[in-house]
């Protein structure tokens, strides 16, 4: 199994090699806007599944093919198809890819942050975004559909203990769904919960990418730029996460794989995907057989067309 894919363009984090530890959909949130796709069967128990050494392995390989091609890369990112701290040995993985040059970054949904030992594997990487896409309970109830045992109060002081404790580059990120949890009093909740936990980087995303479940969708132009304001008065720097990322994207090995690996975690849209298919000489043919054989889907979201993997265990995005 491909555990790496890219690297891919990362508005956050230039150059991003992914790192794909944990198999689809093991997840402890089932989010309305997730571009993997719907969970079944969520967890919160943390748990071994790739070995590190083999994490390491791919990572390495990788690394030296895409130095042959003269290519950089700027961060080693932990962005799978579930949630990175599901990993019982997240921490390892982390440290055994120190020594490979790249810092070491973690997306996580923060939901099993109250755990001490999710707060340790966290605290190896340099570079960690925790999402926070509500502070009250229905709206983080609505928008992540979280683990029937999960409790948010818990997850909200588990961030606050992370942020005291941790070193390197720590940041926010606040998905908007419209009519859901981009309303001045969420956002103005928001920027008081962020201030006091002492987060000073906030990103506000919108999706973007085709959604797990039809119809979710950002706010308007207006109603994005109230939430940014109210947020903002309460001290974090803002940044909006709203434009297309680019099509600068990387092969490294054989094209089906590539794409496969890609499309599990980040659907292509299909000005990336055409830039991919001249970058390897190839046409749409290696893709329409992915599609035949049910292995690629095409979506059509916002005016564009995405292709993305399906997913065992999962449903399309």
């Amino acid at each position: 199994m491909d555990l790496t894919f890219g690297p891919v363009p990362s508005r956050r984090l230039g150059r991003s090699l992914g790192i794909n530890n944990i198999p689809a959909k093991h997840c402890s949130y089932s989010c309305l806007y997730c571009q993997v796709g719907t969970t079944h069967g969520q967890e919160i128990a943390p748990r071994p599944f790739h070995a590190p050494a083999e994490i390491r392995r791919q990572v390495a390989h990788r690394l030296a093919a895409i130095g042959r091609q003269g290519e950089r890369v700027d961060y080693l990112t932990f962005v799978p198809d579930g949630e990175p701290t599901l990993d019982a040995n997240l921490g390892a993985a982390i440290d055994g890819l120190r020594d490979l040059g790249p810092r070491i970054a973690v997306i996580s949904n923060a939901s099993l942050i109250w755990r001490p030992e999710v707060r340790a594997a966290l605290a190896c990487a340099d570079w960690v975004s925790l999402k926070v896409d509500s502070v009250g309970e229905a709206a983080w109830r609505a928008i992540n559909r979280p683990h029937r045992d999960l409790r948010l109060a818990a997850i909200l002081d588990g961030i606050r203990s992370f942020v005291q404790a941790f070193s390197g580059t720590l940041v926010s990120e606040t998905m908007l769904v419209a009519g859901v949890n981009d309303g001045e009093a969420d956002m103005d909740a928001l920027g008081r919960y962020l201030a006091a936990a002492g987060i000073r980087r906030a990103y506000l995303a919108i999706p973007h990418r085709p959604p797990a479940v039809a119809g979710v969708r950002g706010p308007d132009e207006a109603g994005l730029t109230r939430a940014y304001h109210t947020l903002s008065r309460h001290g974090p720097e803002v940044e909006l996460l709203t434009g297309y990322e680019g099509d600068a994207f990387t092969l490294a090995g054989a094209l089906a794989n590539e794409l496969l690996a890609i499309t599990a975690v980040h659907p292509l849209r299909q000005s990336a995907l055409d830039a991919l298919l001249a970058k390897a000489g190839a046409d749409m043919a290696v893709v329409d057989r992915l599609l035949e054989n049910g292995r690629l889907k095409r979506v059509r979201h916002g005016g564009e067309t995405y292709y993305a993997r399906r997913l065992p265990g999962a449903d399309g995005v």
